[in-house]
């Protein structure tokens, strides 16, 4: 407190007057616009609570209206239906008296809309009378979904009823009719009310009124549906009945209460919505009024408050500007002097007097050429400044001028001169002002960086590898040396290409770690910063052919002070064709191997079991023999060819295997004139056993008049029980065993293809399976490819080996369905030449 006052009394008296003004003139007219804003805003806001609390009472007062007419309709016509049904026991099953009571029903059904049915039950709850029997309300109620459910209700009413002997409801129920029909929709939410009848303490019977929920809001005046929205609700919030679709604003006024229209009744709720009132055009006059003047007041007094804010922005900008050019003129090594229009000096800074050893007084009113030039120049720079003046009056361009100055003690430095014009307050000119810069050193240095860089490009134009450095901020390139050029063109899309990113794509530094603005720590850390390696592919458009190259890459800082990522491309191709061959040649000597391997095992198997299926053939024949006349013609029938067919199958087997082993030895097929029909019967007739334990069948079809061709039928047979187990297998995929009874026949089919010179026969296994891959139908007929677990994958490229070996064709083709969206099926199609040929190549 003692600093404050001895503050305040070290003030001057005029100082501190004008000290309290100011910041009365300052904060008055803000706090004026605050109380001001405050008083208006509860003015509004006390006119807008007093108008809500009017709408609330309003709303209160005409919702407990509708909810007394609807509870007291009700409660009206829960008496009516009691006396209805008084009426009805004591009539005495007179019809006269009967036929009164249903005529009294249909008026009270004529006079309450909300009523839509009235029906009679006996104690076995079957109902004698309905009012009304048809119209166009009662239709949708005889449909048999909305029938149940009606039928249903009621039920449970009537349960509820005879049980507490006391008016019940249920619950309510929704029916199935169409929302484009006035009347139906009207329909569409109804409810039972069950009056029970008694004599004494005994249930006679009981009366049912079905209520319509969209009815009920008829009861409600007009004139208060024209104001207001009445909506019935469930507990859930589900909505019974609305009184108009018209949409209330976002801030209308509601109210809900709920309504008690018996003691079993079901939970029911009437709410009220407000509409948008009607536009009160003088009170909206004198709000707009209001805000208006409010506005007008409250811009004002905020343009008096800116514009004192301004002024004194503007005397303290204009105080620290003049403080902070002394400062800077004072400081600043760059030389500044002023001439007139007459180009005489008429300032100089103390910094042009150091570079010139001159003093302020012997410099100003100098004209050129000054004594500071040398005396070879005095005419080049007196030139040169003439034309710097012309360009910067005709406000073109403002250049540097180079030249010299001597010293007072004769020493000379390199300076760059800049001239601008002076204009004063009213935008005349008056003088120009001129500024040196010492560049001395700055050019020495320039030349030595310049003969350093001539250097360094040499020794890049000459490597044998793409050298590039792009911007990291804009993609740019910034430097190529000629091996890049010469691949890649004189833009960046080489190097993006190298680096595996697109063109359009900015790596940025961020994600190594560091941001475009470099620091000195960000430095030390590109320093020992590990370069990313990596090999890549790319096309040469010169030549077309397929190129590799080793990449490393990491980012530098660049001479402008942003990150720039370098990469340096070696052409490897010869490296990387190299190891590739040295790889198929490894890959052939291991498959060469296992063929090997491969062939001793089937020779081994061929010797093994060639003596067993011997043995085997000559037992059955021996006991073919031996059981010949010993047996009953029957026996004898059926025994006898079973056998002989055992030793056929035996010497058959026999006769593969030395066929296989002959194929592995790479020996010539034994060919011989054969009839396809008779090799395709054979093979079907192999296979088919098999085909049927899986519930699964084969088709055979071959054309007629089909002429002998040479082959090895053993060879051939074998290819086609292959093809044919391999359509089983994929059938069996394709088809559960639940769902096998539905699947397609294996189709194997033999006839002439003409298509081709010279004809050919043609054999075409075809499935209706799942197809195979692409992937795996272009490796398929390679050695040792197999898609299954337990397969050698051999049987398949030893097929094609067999065809081509009877110098055919063999090969598999998908077949798609008709919208050509999946597969359907494969086809296995075999060509074979009718006539062989007169040289045949080895399998």
């Amino acid at each position: 407190m003692n600093k404050i006052v001895l503050s305040i009394r070290q003030l001057r008296p005029v100082k501190w007057l004008r000290k309290i003004r100011g910041v009365k003139l300052v904060y008055t007219p803000l706090l004026a616009i605050v109380l001001f804003t405050a008083v208006m805003g509860v003015i509004l806001g006390t006119l807008q609570l007093q108008e809500q609390s009017q709408h609330e009472a309003a709303l209160f007062r005409e919702l407990s209206f509708a909810k007394q007419r609807i509870q007291l309709r009700f409660s009206n016509n829960t008496d009516i239906l009691q006396s209805l049904g008084r009426e009805y026991l004591n009539s005495n099953e007179s019809p006269k008296d009967r036929a009164n009571v249903t005529i009294q029903a249909e008026n009270l059904l004529q006079s309450n809309h909300e009523i839509v049915q009235i029906i009679w039950t006996d104690q076995e709850n079957r109902i004698e009378w309905k009012v009304p029997n048809n119209n166009t309300k009662t239709k949708w109620f005889n449909q048999p979904a909305n029938a149940l459910i009606i039928r249903e209700g009621l039920e449970k009413s009537s349960e509820l009823s005879n049980v507490t002997y006391r008016p019940a409801y249920s619950q309510f129920i929704t029916l199935d009719v169409p929302l484009n029909d006035p009347v139906a929709r009207e329909m569409r939410n109804v409810f039972w009310q069950t009056v029970p009848q008694l004599a004494g303490t005994e249930l006679k019977g009981s009366i049912a009124v079905l209520y319509s929920t969209q009815a009920l809001l008829e009861m409600i005046p007009a004139e208060l549906k024209s104001q207001y929205r009445f909506t019935l609700l469930t507990d859930d919030e589900k909505v019974l009945a609305i009184s108009s679709d018209k949409n209330i604003p976002k801030r209308a006024f509601s109210n809900q209460t709920s309504l008690d229209i018996g003691v079993l009744s079901p939970n029911l709720s009437l709410r009220i919505d407000t509409y948008p009132p009607a536009t009160n055009l003088t009170f909206r006059m004198l709000i707009g009024v209001v805000l208006g003047l409010s506005a007008f007041v409250i811009w004002s007094l905020w343009s008096v408050l800116k514009q004192m804010q301004v002024r004194q922005e503007a005397e303290a900008n204009l105080r620290t500007e003049t403080n902070f050019r002394s400062a800077m003129e004072n400081s600043t090594p760059v030389g500044i002097r002023a001439h007139d229009m007459d180009r005489s000096i008429t300032y100089v800074n103390p910094a042009f007097c150091e570079m010139t050893g001159w003093t302020a007084e012997e410099l100003i009113g100098q004209k050129p050429p000054f004594a500071f030039w040398p005396e070879s120049e005095k005419a080049a720079l007196t030139e040169k400044m003439d034309r710097a003046i012309q360009l910067a009056h005709d406000q073109e361009k403002r250049i540097g001028i180079e030249g010299s100055i001597i010293r007072k003690d004769g020493g000379i430095i390199q300076t760059r001169t800049f001239i601008a014009p002076l204009i004063n307050e009213k935008g005349k000119q008056t003088g120009w002002v001129t500024s040196l810069i010492d560049i001395s050193e700055p050019k020495k240095i320039r030349e030595e960086l310049a003969a350093s860089q001539e250097r360094f490009i040499t020794v890049l134009e000459g490597l044998d590898a793409a050298v590039s450095v792009v911007s990291n901020e804009n993609g740019d390139l910034l430097f190529a040396n000629r091996f890049y050029r010469d691949r890649f063109g004189n833009d960046s899309n080489g190097h993006f290409e190298l680096a595996g990113q697109d063109v359009n794509q900015n790596q940025t530094g961020s994600q190594f770690g560091f941001s475009n603005a470099l620091s000195l720590e960000n430095i030390n850390a590109f320093a020992h910063q590990v370069s990313e390696s990596n090999e890549i592919q790319l096309i040469d458009p010169a030549s077309g052919q397929q190129k590799w190259y080793e990449v490393r890459r990491r980012l530098i800082p660049w001479v402008d002070g942003h990150l720039a990522q370098l990469l340096i491309a070696t052409d490897i191709t010869i490296r990387v064709e190299s190891d590739e061959l040295a790889r198929q040649q490894e890959e052939r000597m291991q498959f060469t191997g296992r063929l090997t391997t491969m062939g001793e095992m089937a020779s081994s198997l061929a010797h093994e079991l060639n003596q067993p299926l011997s043995a085997i053939s000559n037992y059955c024949m021996g006991v073919a023999k031996r059981l010949q006349g010993q047996l009953e013609p029957g026996l004898q029938k059926d025994i006898i060819p079973a056998l002989e067919k055992a030793s056929d199958q035996a010497h058959r087997a026999g006769t593969i295997i030395q066929r296989i082993k002959g194929f592995v030895k790479r020996s010539e097929p034994q060919r011989k004139s054969c009839d396809i029909s008779e090799i395709i019967n054979d093979a079907v007739g192999l296979v088919e056993i098999e085909a049927n334990r899986h519930r699964l069948s084969i088709k055979s079809q071959v054309a007629d008049n089909l002429p002998l061709v040479d082959l090895d039928p053993i060879l051939i047979l074998q290819v086609l029980v292959n093809l044919l187990k391999n359509s089983l297998d994929s059938l069996r995929e394709a088809y559960p065993l639940s769902s096998r009874w539905s699947a397609p026949p294996v189709s194997i089919s033999a006839d002439l293809d003409t298509s081709i010179f010279p004809a050919m026969l043609r054999v075409q296994v075809v499935d209706a399976g799942a197809g195979i891959a692409d992937s795996v139908i272009e490796r398929m007929f390679e050695p040792f490819f197999s898609t299954k677990n337990d397969g050698m994958g051999m049987g398949l490229n030893i097929c094609r080996s067999i065809i081509e070996s009877h110098q055919g064709r063999l090969w598999a083709k998908n077949l798609m369905d008709a919208e050509h969206t999946k597969r359907s099926g494969c086809s296995f199609t075999i060509l074979l030449p009718l006539e062989a040929p007169g040289s045949q190549a080895n399998i």
